[in-house]
């Protein structure tokens, strides 16, 4: 019988486990701040029923479906009905739907689950990848002030993180539409066009996107051009500069009155959160690329890293359920497309590989001790320090090398010696030295050894 050669699918992310800990741990990062600030857990299945999955606008997201048919159905020429979720939002959509009347809004939950999109295999897009969702959802009413609480969170998440410096740029489609509706661009298509060519200013470049808009696509006359191009380029360096930047806009019409109304409370009340004015920012050409978003908008970006794109995004959305049900349910959200910013984080060298989670081995001298050995390693479990046995006998060298290869840092030997005189041998693979502590003082004394190991890494 042949063998078939193991391979995995292009565009997804198959980990060793010592990456799979610095992964897990930047997951456990995100959703201990996504707690911290008052978000409850959900999940939703990974199939949904196709017409109610795709039912969702505005984006190349829908031709990228993953459609789920069961061997049955295959036989008897049927038409998919289940499909693969290629995002959290519209499972959300359907979950508040279906749950309004169990849910207290407002509705404030976090997600943090794989999906699925048929990307075109190249390097740095992912077919399965992790998103890491917030929203807060509003029944016929939400105030703006939760939109200057994403900003708080995005800044509490991404602080853990230390992965360096960054901004949270902030701007508002009713500020856009308005400046539009100004310059005679009044049709609400036509706008999205628009609005979908500024949203490319940072990836193609000023000069690209001038010469589309004036192009035969758009035909917008030079002098509109420039206004646009003008508008969009409006960057703050601080907090009272984008509220000046904002004065400077004027009152306009009574839609870019409202957007400008509703970013300068968003930003006063970001600093009243204790964002630092360096991290955030005005940014006037952010419309995110999604028909659905109508309010305040959010991109962030490492600010040494402009190349790897925004790490985190969103905003405020009128109706997140109106093909579900004939409530009005506004919300604002934030997404963290975790796979995809693990891999550039790696590709950056902004994170390494993790040690193990297991702190400690016990090795096996004599296999007739197996039993104090078990019980040994019970102590150290008993107390939460994570530990491994030896389990069958092999040379102590080997040991040690195994240890240090699965990167477990501390290694507890209980030879005849150690048994004699009620004491445990440590090695510190790490800093090649080893020392004796009495039985009673074990635990005490690995936590203290654990601790500062923690601390010398985080430094």
């Amino acid at each position: 019988m042949s063998s078939i050669k193991p391979r995995t699918m292009p565009g997804v992310l198959e980990l060793l486990p010592l990456d799979q800990i610095a992964f897990q741990g930047m997951l456990d990062t995100i959703r201990r701040n996504y707690e911290r600030f008052g978000f409850l857990p959900v999940e939703t299945p990974v199939m949904e029923f196709s017409e109610v999955l795709l039912t969702k606008s505005g984006g190349e997201t829908e031709r990228q479906v993953y459609f789920v048919q069961s061997t049955g159905a295959l036989e008897q020429g049927g038409t998919p009905e289940l499909a693969l979720r290629f995002d959290l939002t519209v499972p959300l959509a359907r979950y508040v739907a279906e749950h309004e009347h169990e849910l207290s809004f407002p509705f404030r939950r976090y997600q943090i689950q794989r999906v699925y999109r048929g990307e075109r295999a190249q390097r740095g897009r992912f077919r399965e990848f992790y998103q890491c969702d917030i929203d807060v959802i509003g029944k016929d009413h939400l105030s703006i002030r939760y939109d200057a609480e994403m900003p708080a969170v995005i800044h509490s998440v991404f602080r853990e993180l230390d992965i360096g410096p960054f901004t949270i740029q902030l701007n508002n489609r009713k500020l856009i539409r308005g400046f539009f509706e100004d310059l005679g661009i009044a049709d609400g298509e036509r706008q999205m066009l628009v609005l979908r060519e500024v949203d490319k200013l940072d990836k193609r470049g000023a000069d690209a996107v001038r010469a589309t808009l004036q192009g035969e696509g758009f035909g917008l006359p030079a002098e509109v051009v420039a206004r646009i191009m003008d508008f969009v380029s409006t960057r703050s360096t601080g907090h009272d500069h984008a509220l000046a930047c904002l004065e400077r806009l004027g009152r306009g019409n009574p839609t870019l009155a409202q957007g400008a109304d509703e970013l300068r409370e968003v930003l006063t009340l970001v600093r009243a959160f204790g964002v630092p004015e360096t991290h955030y920012a005005l940014n006037l050409s952010i419309a995110r690329g999604l028909d659905y978003y109508t309010g305040t908008v959010y991109e962030t970006h490492l600010t040494d890293y402009p190349q790897i794109g925004s790490i985190c995004s969103g905003g405020r959305y009128d109706n997140l359920a109106s093909h579900y049900t004939k409530s009005k349910l506004p919300g604002v959200g934030i997404s963290i497309g975790a796979t995809r910013l693990f891999w550039q984080l790696r590709e950056a060298k902004l994170i390494g590989t993790a040690d193990s989670t297991v702190q400690v081995l016990v090795t096996q001298m004599d296999e007739a001790d197996l039993p104090k050995y078990l019980e040994l390693a019970g102590l150290l479990r008993s107390a939460g320090i994570p530990t491994e046995v030896q389990m069958e006998p092999r040379k102590l060298a080997k040991q040690f090398q195994y240890a240090d290869r699965a990167g477990i840092r501390f290694v507890a030997v209980l030879g005849p010696d150690e048994l004699a005189k009620g004491v445990v041998t440590i090695k510190d693979l790490r800093k090649q030295d080893q020392f004796e502590v009495a039985r009673g003082d074990l635990v005490k004394t690995l936590r203290v050894e654990i601790e500062q190991a923690a601390a010398m890494k985080g430094r």
